[in-house]
């Protein structure tokens, strides 16, 4: 019998933070379909079979949100990967990190019913629940963003 490995689905999520009105923002969806219809996620979807990550995260950001070549520092985050995190299937998740100044509105597309800035204390601090395993890896890219600004030049690129 030949060995059959399990079957898996990748995503990539993206945190993408910029400063509004002199506060840290990040660019959140709001699911037009199932799992979590109408709730707010992360912007993000499946790797497509011919696609390598960093152009799915470019392709999902654009179909999602309007937002495209943005002039933004990017990075990979960290992968997720507990079961269960997706209802329908074993899904493992790219998550990438985005930083840049004075981003632009996005206009929802595709699965989005709406895409808009909404302020990170807010949605850290007891604010809107958000999809899928969201929530922690919000946290983890602001955590790595606060650490980035600390021994990095990228604050230079928010002034």
């Amino acid at each position: 019998m030949t060995y059959q490995p399990p079957q898996a689905a990748v995503t990539v999520d993206l945190v993408l933070l910029t400063i509004r009105g002199g506060e840290l923002c990040v660019l959140l969806v709001r699911r037009a379909a199932a799992p979590f219809e109408g709730e707010l996620a992360l912007p993000g979807g499946f790797v497509l079979p011919d696609e390598d990550l960093d152009s799915a995260a470019a392709r999902e950001l654009a179909e999602e949100t309007g937002l495209s070549d943005l002039p933004v520092h990017l990075e990979q985050l960290r992968s997720y990967g507990e079961p269960g995190r997706d209802p329908r299937t074993r899904v493992v998740t790219v998550a990438y990190l985005a930083l840049g100044p004075d981003l632009p509105d996005p206009v929802a597309g595709s699965d989005a019913a709406e895409a808009r800035w909404a302020v990170v204390s807010r949605m850290l601090n007891g604010g809107k629940r958000l999809a899928f395993d969201h929530a922690q890896i919000l946290s983890d890219g602001v955590d790595r963003a606060r650490a980035k600004l600390e021994y990095t030049p990228l604050a230079t690129a928010f002034c």
